[in-house]
């Protein structure tokens, strides 16, 4: 319970400290840009078209339409 000298691991406090600074020492590489292009653009896409074909190929079974969605299919936009 008494005082004691702190000592914690370097490591530790390098990658906190590197957290910290984070913004002032990011730099884009070719490993960023595939990963923003991989979980930020091509992730989404794919994710957001298996919903839409779920609600598409289900959309008979509830009596909906298929133009109540909003669709991108070949590069058109649906709205209805």
């Amino acid at each position: 319970m008494g005082g004691g000298i702190w000592s914690s691991a370097k490591f530790i406090e390098d990658w906190s400290s590197a957290r910290e600074n984070l913004e002032h020492n990011f730099r884009w590489s070719r490993r960023n840009l595939a990963l923003v292009g991989l979980f930020g653009i091509v992730l989404p896409i794919f994710v957001y078209k298996g919903i839409v074909c779920e609600f598409v190929i289900l959309s008979p079974l509830i009596s909906v339409s298929e133009s109540t969605y909003l669709i991108f299919l070949n590069g058109n936009i649906l709205i209805s």
